[in-house]
């Protein structure tokens, strides 16, 4: 399975009846799980279905899941309270005849608290929970789809990484070649420089501590090593798939290390010069595997 990245975005639309939706889905790169929600009113309960339909599909990533409803089920209809009608008229007599004033206007009579209710789909505990079903139904579809998007954007992040891992590897072998006719050179200048010595008053175990702190000192195939280790190491992730995101981050930051201690060891500039491209492709890795799940 290929990797998959945690940019991605989705949308889904849906219908019952009268009433239409649409889920809106969108990913970026988060530490873990971060799911937020925006549900019309009175559909805050389907949040932890729905969180739970996520955790099934994905690992990482900072998600913001949007809902938008339209029709009977918000839009609802208006009915009359009629036993709050008649207190209102009843009241309203009432009042005229201990003083002289005007009929009151239907529609102000209406406007009086708890004459006329706006009922919707919402309020009724059945309606409201077979709606919900078909949302949940509906949202785990588009997580579908945002999953895919993941996913093609994961592959094309794959064939970044691997391109980048193949330069590391490149440049690991020039580095090798580089360290080899490095170490040459400093052996023949370290020879010049010891046949001037050998007149002083330097004793021949001195020049040899010498001789062997400055091979250990410029010594890189160690780095080199763990470099071509780390190499393989992340190849081998991606051939697995899944989520390998907190994996090849670290192994990016091992790989950072080495050159790192490549480019401090480096007595020559021409090896100092491929460490630092190394340490670049290392950085341009670590760029993109920050969007790995």
């Amino acid at each position: 399975m290929a990797l998959s990245s945690m940019t991605g975005f989705a949308r889904g639309d849906g219908a019952s009846g009268e009433t239409r939706w649409t889920w809106e889905l969108k990913s970026v790169n988060g530490r873990g799980l971060e799911p937020r929600f925006r549900l019309p009113p009175g559909l805050d309960f389907l949040e932890q279905d729905l969180r739970k339909a996520l955790s099934e599909k994905f690992s990482r990533g900072s998600f913001n899941a949007f809902l938008s409803l339209k029709g009977a089920a918000v839009e609802g209809g208006l009915t009359v309270n009629r036993a709050a009608l008649s207190s209102a008229i009843a009241l309203v007599e009432e009042i005229r005849g201990r003083i002289a004033c005007d009929p009151p206007r239907p529609e102000g009579v209406l406007a009086l608290r708890g004459v006329v209710d706006v009922q919707s789909a919402l309020d009724n505990e059945d309606e409201r929970a077979a709606l919900g079903a078909k949302l949940a139904a509906s949202f785990a579809e588009t997580s579908e789809a945002l999953l895919q998007s993941r996913r093609r954007e994961g592959a094309a992040l794959e064939k970044l990484i691997l391109d980048l891992l193949a330069e590391i590897e490149r440049l690991c072998a020039a580095a090798r070649d580089a360290a080899a006719a490095a170490t040459a050179a400093t052996r023949d200048r370290f020879a010049a420089q010891l046949a001037d010595l050998l007149a002083s008053s330097f004793s021949e175990e001195r020049l040899a501590q010498e001789a062997a702190a400055l091979a250990v000192k410029s010594d890189v195939r160690e780095e080199l090593d763990r470099l071509s280790a780390h190499i393989e190491a992340a190849r081998a992730l991606i051939a697995k798939g899944a989520a390998a995101g907190r994996q090849l981050d670290f192994l990016t930051q091992e790989l950072n290390r080495e050159a790192n201690t490549l480019c401090s060891k480096a007595q020559d500039m021409g090896l100092k010069r491929i460490g630092l491209d190394l340490k670049t492709a290392v950085d341009r890795m670590r760029e993109q595997v920050q969007n790995v799940e």
